[in-house]
């Protein structure tokens, strides 16, 4: 559930921005995940005309998790990779549908290349059809594995994940992709803006699959110690799913063509301070620090820089970490 205070939050920070998308035909893919359905309950309360297909897979089950939004919006069963071109006059297209699920990288990491890949082509190939400006969303990942002296990671750093390693199909698939929508944008004309989505936070994440902060979160309340597989060492950032909403939309409306811009938290912590300030907050009992090999791409440190989008956008973090882990787990059924 999505706290109403929330909402009346995003209604303040995205009305002076809402009528320039009156009228507007949109299509959304990934508009049913977790970044998705965000966007689209703000939309929802949005006081302007605006049509609205969003792409899914199963479109009776967001029917059933969301019936308000699947009322308010068209839902076309399809494949991102499959699908034929929708039929419409489109204005705006967000192309947000990828599994960023890190067990599907481990097992077919072609697959995980291929779908970011093959999917935002489509979606350009439409936007170039249509004459239609799209929103892409690309990750933070695209930056490879960030020096501990970089404290802040910015849009024109230029490292990268290693092309060796197959754990960087995700992150590779989102590179190739971003060098797509500046072909497109210079040979086509096709104005596109990207996203490069860091890690988040809010009601409505999942807390069983590879996030840290919703397996503390999961495990706190259920009154069970948290566990940290690895050292701990790893930091992160985690920006609330709120204020997510907010810049995103803002980037939709007003962010300038052919640009790409960190979204994501400067509040840098540790996994294993992330740990403890979970247990403190939720009062879970105890944490163990396992100390057991890392997995995953980045044992590293993930923090961006957001001074472009925040100095060119006037947007802001206005949540921060204490008050995301607290919201989150209310949302799902927690007491103080």
């Amino acid at each position: 559930m999505i706290p109403h205070t929330d909402l009346l939050a995003i209604d303040a920070a995205l009305a002076p921005l809402w009528p320039r998308l009156e009228g507007a035909h949109l299509f959304f893919t990934g508009g049913t995940g977790f970044i998705g359905r965000w966007m689209l309950e703000a939309l929802a309360r949005a006081p302007i005309g605006i049509t609205v297909s969003l792409l899914s897979r199963d479109p009776e089950a967001f029917a059933r998790r969301a019936p308000h939004l699947a009322d308010r919006f068209t839902l076309i069963k399809g494949d991102i990779q499959s699908s034929p071109a929708p039929q419409g006059d489109f204005t705006h297209i967000i192309h947000g549908a990828t599994d960023a699920s890190a067990a599907l990288t481990a097992s077919d990491p072609r697959r995980m290349f291929d779908t970011i890949l093959d999917g935002t082509r489509a979606m350009l190939d439409l936007a170039r059809d249509r004459q239609a400006r799209l929103l892409f969303m690309s990750s933070g990942a695209v930056y490879g594995v960030q020096p501990w002296h970089v404290f802040h990671v910015s849009e024109d750093w230029d490292g990268g994940p290693s092309i060796r390693d197959p754990k960087s199909a995700y992150a590779e698939g989102k590179r190739a992709a971003e060098t797509l929508c500046a072909i497109y944008g210079q040979q086509f004309g096709v104005e596109t803006v990207t996203a490069r989505i860091f890690a988040l936070l809010g009601p409505q994440l999942s807390l069983d699959t590879h996030f840290a902060a919703g397996n503390f979160i999961r495990d706190a309340m259920a009154g069970r110690p948290i566990t940290v597989q690895g050292s701990g060492q790893a930091v992160r950032s985690y920006l609330y799913a709120a204020d997510l909403a907010v810049w995103m939309w803002t980037l939709l409306i007003a962010g300038e063509k052919s640009t790409a811009y960190n979204v994501g938290s400067e509040e840098a912590v540790s996994i294993a301070d992330l740990a403890h300030r979970t247990a403190r907050i939720l009062g879970a009992p105890d944490v163990r620090i396992l100390g057991l090999p890392d997995p995953g791409w980045n044992p590293g440190r993930y923090v961006p820089s957001t001074t472009l989008i925040r100095q060119t956008l006037g947007v802001s973090a206005c949540v921060d970490l204490d008050e995301a882990i607290r919201r989150t787990a209310v949302s799902n059924g927690w007491k103080a």
